[in-house]
């Protein structure tokens, strides 16, 4: 079985959130609501998962074309790569 690695890694800069996350804050801003939250590991932006009615980190990939979100769950610790289609976690 051949191993498929994320080609993006060298712009992880962000692993860990803030201590607090109130939402989607682009979502707060318009009175919308999200299902739930993703982090831009470039940036460290926060948006909206792809359930949500506004797509904001799907949004923010596009805008930036920073490749790498984190989920925001408690209980899930992956991340995703919009470029490589690769669901993998980050061991850090």
């Amino acid at each position: 079985m051949a191993s498929v690695s994320c080609a993006h890694l060298d712009q992880v800069e962000v692993l860990d959130p803030p201590a607090e996350i109130p939402g989607c804050p682009q979502c707060l801003a318009i009175g919308s609501t999200w299902v739930h939250l993703r982090m831009c590991q470039t940036c460290g932006q926060i948006g909206c998962c792809d359930d949500s009615p506004n797509r904001h980190a799907t949004a923010h990939h596009r805008e930036s074309g920073h490749p790498i979100i984190r989920s925001l769950e408690p209980s899930e610790d992956w991340s995703y790569c919009y470029e490589d289609d690769l669901l993998f976690r980050i061991s850090g």
